[in-house]
């Protein structure tokens, strides 16, 4: 599976982006989806995280209320909504795909396929 991702950019803070992760090679109807970020000089944590049997979605505490996550099995794409953005959510934003992946949180460990990454930026 390879995934593509875009759509990152400088926002305002309060301001809304939408991130996109294309999916080839494979149906992303087989996978659990998710979005990771690594911030300068922290580690790489989940955001959120689908799992596909269920619609099951895991949220970082940081982030619930504000990031939604879907997907569209049409374009085979998925997506993360971010609104009200805030500085602490700069970072380099991933998307990620994994068999069976989400038991009860975002383990990046579990994720087998990966995105190149796409830089956000929240700053007035």
């Amino acid at each position: 599976v390879q995934l593509q991702a875009s759509g990152g950019g400088l926002v305002q803070p309060g301001g809304s982006l939408r991130l996109s992760c294309a999916a080839s090679g494979s149906t992303l109807n087989y996978y659990d989806i998710g979005w990771f970020r690594q911030a300068p000089g922290k580690e790489r944590e989940g955001v959120l995280c689908n799992r596909v049997a269920d619609d099951k979605v895991v949220y970082a505490d940081s982030v619930r209320g504000r990031f939604t996550i879907s997907r569209d099995s049409a374009k085979n794409t998925f997506y993360l909504q971010m609104n009200s953005l805030k500085p602490e959510d700069t970072a380099v934003y991933y998307c990620a795909v994994g068999s069976l992946a989400l038991i009860n949180r975002c383990d990046e460990a579990k994720y087998d396929y990966w995105g190149q990454g796409t830089q956000v930026t929240v700053s007035s």
